[in-house]
């Protein structure tokens, strides 16, 4: 048996715990909510002129066709901005740990 001198290995470090994920302030999910139901009236507008002018000419004219499609877009867009503003932002992933 041989005695050696060298220290003995160090013992492993624990993983530092991931920073506290940080939260939107309460005025601006104001702010995306109120811009989102904004942004729902092009849509509703869509709906009712293209309804119009589906029950009235049997299909849609080709002149209002492109201002209902635009409408309905940012009437989409309105409802995934309320829907981000309600769920809140999801803290991007940390290297290193496990989902």
């Amino acid at each position: 048996m041989s005695i050696s001198d060298a220290p003995p290995p160090a013992p492993p470090v624990p993983p530092t715990p991931p920073p506290p994920a940080q939260k939107r302030s309460g005025c601006l999910t104001a702010l995306m909510a109120m811009f989102g139901i904004f942004m729902l009236l092009p849509g509703a507008c869509a709906l009712l002129f293209g309804g119009v002018s589906v029950f009235e000419d049997g299909n849609i004219a080709s002149d209002i066709a492109p201002l209902v499609f635009l409408g309905l877009v940012v009437g989409i867009g309105g409802v995934a901005l309320i829907w981000a503003a309600i769920r809140g932002r999801k803290a991007p992933a940390h290297p290193g740990t496990r989902p």
